[in-house]
């Protein structure tokens, strides 16, 4: 990496957790001001990019998805919370889970485990994780074109402009559509400015950034809750 880059891990964890709390509040507590949402579209590729460096750089890989996994069974509750109002919500599960298949399917392609591969993207089909299916494949496109600018192009406009379905503005007087998850391709900017250095925090900051997800998420409940 170009260490002369501006970018460091922690700077970029900050920036995802920001951009993720925009679209959380657009989704909660201040609804129709899209452009939050537009602007939290760029928050999932970038967990997705660190948990695809982090599998690269990790000498636990079990540990690495121990934490995930402990975390995403903590931040249930208050993901359900957020998106459906009750404590059980079956038919979504929050991010942790989908970055976790993520790594689950590094390792398996790396294995050569194609089987194993499929069996993920079951996983996905029937668990219902955030971004779905298409969000382990952006963990693992990550992890593949490691150090491809071209190919993350390719993938991330592949998988976020014409994977998902959904809600679309209109650009260029209605003549063009343009699919609101597909401002997700934008986060290859901060991502590209990424240095390769792991920045200040260290254990500390890890932790306080697995803590913030379902803190924010439960305090926005709440706060919808009462207003």
């Amino acid at each position: 990496m170009n260490k002369k880059l501006p970018l460091n891990a922690t700077a970029l964890r900050c920036l995802a957790m920001g951009l993720m709390l925009l679209d959380h509040m657009w989704a909660t507590v201040i609804p129709g001001n899209d452009w939050m949402t537009y602007l939290g579209r760029l928050a999932f590729p970038i967990f997705a990019f660190q948990a695809a460096e982090g599998y690269h750089h990790t000498h636990d890989f079990k540990g690495y998805c121990r934490r995930l996994l402990v975390f995403g069974l903590i931040t249930e509750v208050p993901f359900n919370l957020m998106v459906s109002g009750s404590p059980l919500f079956p038919f979504h599960q929050n991010v942790l889970f989908t970055l976790l298949l993520g790594l689950l399917a590094c390792r398996a392609f790396d294995d050569r485990k194609y089987g194993k591969l499929i069996l993920i993207y079951l996983a996905a089909v029937f668990t219902f994780p955030d971004y779905n299916a298409l969000g382990i494949m952006t963990v693992l496109a990550f992890h593949v074109f490691r150090g491809s600018k071209p190919m993350q192009l390719f993938a991330m406009a592949a998988i976020h402009c014409f994977g998902y379905q959904g809600q679309v503005i209109p650009l260029l007087g209605g003549a063009v559509e343009f699919p609101v998850q597909g401002f997700a391709v934008l986060a290859l900017v901060p991502i590209w400015l990424y240095n390769g250095e792991k920045g200040p925090g260290g254990k500390a900051f890890q932790y306080a950034a697995y803590a913030f997800y379902p803190a924010h998420m439960l305090l926005l409940w709440l706060i919808r809750s009462v207003i």
